[in-house]
């Protein structure tokens, strides 16, 4: 099954992909792979480079209940990461207006931020992405439909185009990359007034005063975004913030939204959202309870943005069909380490995966790691271990490894040792603003050498800071060879080189400067 066969001509593809989003079109693109990675054989090399494999990408989005879709690369480039950092830049860039007085900088006219400038900005360059993915696929000679694909029998697709017209397809091995979608309430008004993530970048007005329900990342990168473009922005949570992170690193989130402008309630869910005025945008009126009781508040809000939560894409694309088995409960797919499905010629990655991070990267890695070993004979499989990522708050927070719950709960709190420290950006120094709110934590399993397990960082451009110690967590970092790097001054990310306070000890980690 690895290829080295040819495809029995019955068959119309070798490898039908659903899904146009990063995961499936890397898989997609390296349908040629043939220089290997590791210590592969050159033989394998020659081997596989035979074998041109004749490929197809199905790629349909269904519009949002609001009527928002896009084109061919998936949540992360149209209704996702770039979009969602793209306006977290121009949140910045309205902080950095306000710092730069501070630096010497003199300008008298009225600074404001346009909505629309910004969107119609935003969706321009994604739209390049979208045609660049197009001739991609081109170039390396897939075939790619804007058309639903849904299985009808074993090795058989049915794509449906959007103007419902239905042809049947036939591959030798399929991937299910199909992502997952915004979650919705189920309440009275949220599909007919309510926007998620998936409408907000291309919104084409701006949202005015804004209730954001959830406590998700999306949730509140998007408060944090749009409160830092001036909007009046409420979160609704309706218990903790950030499930799944470190609960210490997103209360200090929490914290900080609060303390930069942003309302918070807690411990309350929506029941009902009424509109009073049409418009762009109109008056909304949103009913809630409480989760601990009986109490009913009101407040109304000219766009209410759920992000609750998003869902697999797996229920409506035939998969009992063809007997692969999903969670029942959140429609995700398990599979084995080589991201094979129960039915042995359907694999899958991305968001559906069941118990697997839900990430760009590691979609594409998975994607790109899964073709190479079906059609060139290499072995690496993807390693779903300290991955890092970042969120992209007002105050950015990036992870790699354990959170800190998680660590006690594996290795007991008697074998961890947390090491901690706040620290002051020498940019924020000038304007004197937020000392003490940045923050730097390890975590180390004093059982092995003091391995670092955990890392954790809140503070500006904290995906840059993450991404270079991941590497180095990947080949086994200790707490000993971090103390004994040198640190570059004056950058943020020094303070890992001279983390010297333990959690445990109780001692002080305020600064005083620099």
């Amino acid at each position: 099954m690895n290829g080295h066969t040819p495809v029995p001509h019955s068959y119309d593809y070798d490898l039908i992909v659903i899904g146009g989003g990063s995961g499936g079109l890397a898989a997609a693109k390296n349908e040629n792979w043939s220089p290997l990675m590791g210590d592969e054989a050159v033989g394998k090399q020659q081997e596989a480079a035979k074998y041109e494999k004749k490929v197809m990408v199905l790629d349909f989005v269904m519009p949002t209940p609001l009527g928002s879709s896009w084109g061919l690369g998936g949540t992360c480039v149209n209704v996702g990461c770039i979009p969602k950092k793209l306006m977290h830049q121009a949140a910045l860039l309205g902080q950095a207006l306000q710092d730069s007085r501070k630096f010497g900088w003199q300008f008298t006219e009225e600074v404001k931020h346009n909505w629309m400038t910004m969107t119609e900005a935003v969706q321009n360059y994604i739209g390049s992405l979208n045609w660049g993915y197009r001739v991609a696929l081109r170039e390396k000679n897939v075939t790619y439909e804007n058309a639903y694909g849904e299985f009808v029998g074993p090795h058989t697709v049915k794509a449906t185009n959007k103007r419902g017209v239905a042809k049947l397809y036939t591959a030798e091995r399929f991937l299910i990359a199909t992502g997952e979608r915004p979650r919705y309430l189920g309440i009275p008004g949220d599909k007919e007034y309510c926007i998620s993530s998936d409408d907000l970048f291309s919104l084409p007005y701006c949202p005015g005063k804004t209730l954001v329900v959830g406590a998700s990342y999306v949730a509140l990168e998007c408060a944090g975004f749009l409160a830092g473009l001036g909007l009046d922005v409420t979160v609704m949570v309706r218990s903790i913030l950030l499930r799944g992170f470190d609960q210490d690193m997103a209360n200090k989130i929490g914290e900080y939204m609060e303390e930069h402008g942003i309302n918070f309630i807690r411990e309350f869910v929506p029941i009902k959202v009424e509109q009073i005025e049409e418009g762009t945008p109109g008056r909304l009126k949103v009913i809630a309870k409480s989760t601990k009781g009986n109490q009913i508040i009101e407040g109304e809000y000219n766009t209410v943005l759920l992000a609750i939560g998003r869902d697999a894409c797996t229920r409506k694309i035939g998969l009992d069909k063809v007997g692969v088995k999903i969670n029942e409960k959140t429609g995700k797919i398990p599979v084995n380490d080589e991201e094979q499905t129960n039915v042995p010629y359907i694999y899958a990655i991305g968001d559906i995966l069941q118990d697997k991070l839900e990430l760009t990267p590691v979609a594409i890695q998975a994607g790109r790691l899964l073709v190479r070993r079906l059609y060139a004979g290499a072995t690496s499989k993807c390693d779903y271990v300290n991955v890092p990522t970042t969120v992209f708050t007002p105050l950015e927070y990036g992870a790699c490894g354990y959170s800190e719950e998680t660590a006690v709960e594996k290795f007991g709190e008697e074998n961890i040792e947390v090491y901690h420290s706040h620290f002051w950006p020498l940019e924020w120094t000038v304007p004197s603003r937020d000392n003490n709110k940045c923050y730097a934590k390890i975590i180390c399993n004093i059982q092995d050498n003091e391995r670092i397990i955990g890392f954790h960082v809140l503070g500006p451009n904290a995906g840059e800071i993450t991404q270079g110690f991941a590497a180095a967590i990947k080949c086994g970092l200790t707490k000993e060879q971090l103390d004994s790097t040198v640190g570059i001054h004056p950058v943020c990310a020094e303070i890992f080189t001279t983390l010297s306070v333990t959690k445990r000890s109780g001692e002080n980690i305020l600064q005083a400067g620099c």
